[in-house]
């Protein structure tokens, strides 16, 4: 999917709207990590992902052929590095979230898991012979999604 601009002023003006509302979107996503409810940033995923997918093919259109853009008036050029800046900078607040969520689920996992290793290991008993019975192997666990 891509832009239908009838020149370059039309091009920038269409790449501003496309860029402040994925700004919006990512926003609203990271804001929802940062809240600790990740479920929430599910509700716009599909909106995201078409929008995300045409700013990534404009972007490589633009980088590649400069003059799509160029001439259009320099205000408008202007506001759609302003926009950019401000997605870049979303973009960043969004990646923090994620690394933050995935710590602290990765965090979470390894306490179960431990925890688990820690209740097999302590009924060890005597076998045949006197001899301590080997620990049972370490397994894997799988969460259910609703838990």
């Amino acid at each position: 999917m891509a832009i239908s601009a009838t020149d370059a002023s039309d091009r920038v003006e269409q790449l501003i709207v496309l860029t402040e509302r994925l700004t919006e979107l990512i926003a609203q996503d990271a804001l929802a990590f940062e809240q600790r409810r990740p479920r929430d940033a599910t509700q716009n995923i599909e909106e995201t992902s078409k929008l995300a997918n045409v700013y990534r093919h404009e972007s490589a259109r633009v980088r590649a052929n400069p003059g799509m853009v160029a001439s259009a008036p320099l205000a408008l050029r202007t506001r759609l590095i302003r926009a950019t800046e401000a997605f870049d900078a979303v973009l960043a607040r969004q990646g923090r979230a994620l690394e933050a969520a995935k710590t602290v689920s990765e965090g979470l996992v390894r306490a179960i898991a431990d925890e688990v290793a820690a209740q097999r290991n302590t009924g060890t008993g005597y076998g045949q012979g006197g001899v301590a019975s080997a620990p049972a192997p370490a397994t894997s666990i799988t969460l259910n999604k609703r838990a």
